[in-house]
């Protein structure tokens, strides 16, 4: 099978998954817009008074969440909470790499006309050493915004699934399984974001 596999296979290794999702925010938008706009905090980060929708923060900000079971949602907690959960030097570490590899994406990213509003990374553990696991910065763990049409105060255009939580919000999905059937043009649109994205980043197509 090797023929077949050529190109679309890679070699993994199993870890012990921190049960913390490490997220980092450049920009202030989706579930941190919401706290804000409750408690003038993000992840118990207090944050400036006046802030609008899709600002950029002045450094980035880690704001972890839990990782939740299947069926149910992660919550926003604070930086101690994570570290309750998981331990001092694996947030301490796991903080400073999300932080790191941000950054340099966003760096890219800018130089190709896309805006890494916000992104998600896993981490494991195999031993002693903590490992990158699951995907990361694509448009399912991250949010991509066009550099082109970007205005402070309101929402984004974006080339990732927010288009599909849009929809989801306005026919008032509850949450719960099993989530409503996605018609044929939310499909086709969000599939379109997709490769649209892809083709920015890295000048090919599929």
């Amino acid at each position: 099978y090797a023929e077949d596999l050529e190109g679309r296979s890679m070699l993994v290794k199993k870890a012990e998954v921190v049960p913390i999702e490490s997220v980092v925010r450049g920009y202030i938008t989706g579930s941190g817009w919401a706290d804000y706009k409750n408690t003038g905090e993000v992840c118990g980060i207090k944050l400036p008074v006046g802030m609008v929708e899709s600002e950029k923060f002045l450094q980035p900000l880690f704001t972890p969440a839990t990782k939740a079971e299947i069926g149910l949602h992660d919550e926003n907690i604070s930086e101690q909470t994570a570290k309750e959960i998981a331990g001092v030097d694996t947030i301490d570490f796991i903080k400073e790499k999300t932080i790191q590899i941000y950054k340099n994406a966003v760096e890219y990213a800018l130089s190709k006309g896309i805006i890494i509003a916000d992104t998600k990374m896993e981490f494991g553990k195999i031993g002693n050493e903590l490992i990158l696991v699951d995907e990361l910065l694509t448009p399912d763990s991250s949010r991509f915004w066009p550099l082109n049409t970007y205005e402070k105060g309101k929402p984004q255009e974006s080339f990732d699934k927010q288009f599909v939580r849009d929809y989801l919000v306005s026919v008032k999905f509850n949450k719960q399984p099993p989530p409503p059937h996605l018609p044929e043009d939310i499909i086709l649109k969000t599939s379109e974001k997709y490769l649209e994205a892809l083709e920015m980043l890295t000048g090919e197509s599929l």
